[in-house]
């Protein structure tokens, strides 16, 4: 399994989302602090979920992110977040 696979999984699993695009954008960091050959190191995540009701802008890219915990385990280096309560 990719990470990206497994970014998108994790979070349909543990976020219930209503919407989820995962996107790669390490070819976009070639050469910069974090990339190495192959990609899967930075990518950008917009994610609508009720989990995020009611929580702050940085509420939520701390849950993301600890949701993700093990992704920066596998070598992820950075993520851009965009998330949001249903009807935001």
């Amino acid at each position: 399994m990719t990470l990206t696979q497994w970014i998108t999984q994790t979070l349909q699993q543990r976020l219930h989302p209503v919407e989820l695009t995962v996107t790669d954008e390490s070819e976009q960091h070639r050469g910069h602090g974090g990339w190495r050959e192959g990609g899967e190191t930075h990518f950008r995540i917009h994610i609508v979920s009720e989990a995020f009701s009611g929580k702050s802008r940085v509420e939520r890219h701390r849950l993301v992110n600890a949701t993700l915990k093990e992704a920066f385990d596998r070598g992820l280096h950075a993520l851009a977040i965009r998330a949001k309560a249903p009807g935001e």
